[in-house]
């Protein structure tokens, strides 16, 4: 015999958000609470975002993270220095290079090694970053047109993107997690002809960033869609601590490349695209997408001008070892310290408390770029559209890896 059951109306079930921000009580007779991910295509990851709307126009978005924690911070107070690496490599898995490269400098200022690795060193790992960073930015622009309803340029950055991730392979071995850039120096040499093969593919891909110009970035219906959409104030931005894309699209020239002036990038020159309001609003979702596009077209001065250095200056010798100043044991002094780089998505920190005994830091915190850049959705898409929204989440090129860490 079947049992019935008794349920019991409680208000508080009606609630959607954990601290109770909005339930039935609170909420006016206009207004509705949707939920967005953390399935949905658009949230680029498992983002929950918890919309409130009064019809199509947005009241408030409060993001809900958490989805991806893989304790990456108490994972790295239990392993040496050097084993960190790997775990570094899945924060933001579109850009490990990048990530790899800002942790190993900080671990090589706490030994004091940072002025003895070799030029040579010093210009492949700007030129595995910056096409890390390539890499990364054809992700965003793909996933941002394709969320705006344009699904060609997807498809083209995606080809593009699969010649960097075929030269990073012929690196390492690896695709996207690359374990590369070790502390004191590199896995490994650059593969023989390396220099001669990215030469060609830089030279391949210029005509196709102007492709891209014109696909994307200058079309009518593109500029429609994100002209004046999701304004981000310079104030507000730098209140919220946004770097990257994000912070110089509303205006400031803000790069750790050149405001911290790490490894060799004083010595190349490259310059730092910021938000002018060509289409609309300075800070606006255009201006984000138009910053990402010319970052890419100072990412390949950049490698151009390594390449030389690596065929010229610092080509390689039968007796160049890429490992010769790899610590065997990494005990850094007792010291509080914090690193940081410039990766595609903004300033990505390290914070290290070391007891000068063990290989083991005591305490391990990563500052992400993407947490900030996400933490302010919510002043962007007040009083804008909820077909906007889209928009604006695909604008701030967020990995939910980095964010939850």
């Amino acid at each position: 015999m079947s049992q019935q059951i008794q349920y019991e109306y409680r208000p508080e079930y009606l609630s959607i958000s954990a601290p109770n921000k909005y339930n039935a009580e609170t909420l006016r007779r206009e207004e509705m609470v949707l939920n967005m991910g953390p399935q949905h295509p658009s949230t680029h990851g498992v983002l929950r975002l918890e919309v409130v709307t009064d019809g199509e126009v947005v009241v408030d978005v409060v993001p809900h993270i958490g989805y991806l924690h893989r304790c990456f911070e108490k994972h790295a107070e239990s392993l040496p220095f050097n084993q960190i690496i790997p775990y570094v490599d899945r924060l933001d898995y579109v850009a490990s290079m990048n990530s790899e490269h800002a942790y190993v400098m900080g671990v090589e200022r706490m030994l004091g090694i940072e002025n003895d690795i070799p030029k040579r060193i010093e210009y492949i790992r700007v030129v595995v970053a910056e096409l890390n960073r390539l890499a990364s930015h054809f992700v965003a622009l793909g996933t941002y047109a394709m969320d705006i309803g344009a699904y060609t340029p997807f498809l083209w950055m995606m080809r593009d993107r699969e010649q960097i991730l075929r030269l990073l392979e012929w690196t390492c071995g690896a695709r996207m997690l690359y374990n590369y850039i070790w502390i004191g120096g590199l896995f490994y040499d650059l593969p023989v002809g390396f220099e001669e093969r990215c030469s060609e593919f830089i030279q391949y891909l210029k005509p196709k960033l102007v492709e891209l110009q014109q696909l994307v970035v200058d079309n009518k219906i593109f500029v429609q869609r994100t002209a004046n959409v999701g304004v981000l104030p310079l104030p507000v931005a730098i209140n919220y601590g946004c770097t990257g894309p994000m912070l110089r699209a509303s205006g400031l020239r803000y790069d750790l490349r050149r405001v911290d002036g790490y490894s060799v990038y004083p010595e190349l020159d490259f310059d730092i695209p910021i938000g002018e309001g060509k289409m609309g609003t300075v800070g606006d979702c255009w201006d984000r997408t138009w910053v990402r596009v010319a970052e890419c077209w100072e990412s390949v001065k950049i490698i151009e001008q390594s390449l030389v250095q690596l065929q010229g200056d610092y080509k390689r010798t039968p007796s160049f070892d890429p490992q010769a100043l790899v610590p065997k044991k990494i005990r850094p002094k007792a010291m509080d310290f914090y690193t940081r780089g410039e990766s595609p998505k903004g300033e990505l920190g390290f914070f290290f408390r070391t007891d000068g005994r063990s290989d083991i830091p005591v305490r391990c915190k990563a500052r992400s770029c993407c947490f900030h850049n996400l933490s302010v959705i919510g002043e962007m898409a007040k009083g804008g559209l909820l077909a906007d929204l889209i928009a604006i989440i695909g604008s701030i090129d967020v990995v939910m890896g980095e964010v939850d860490r």
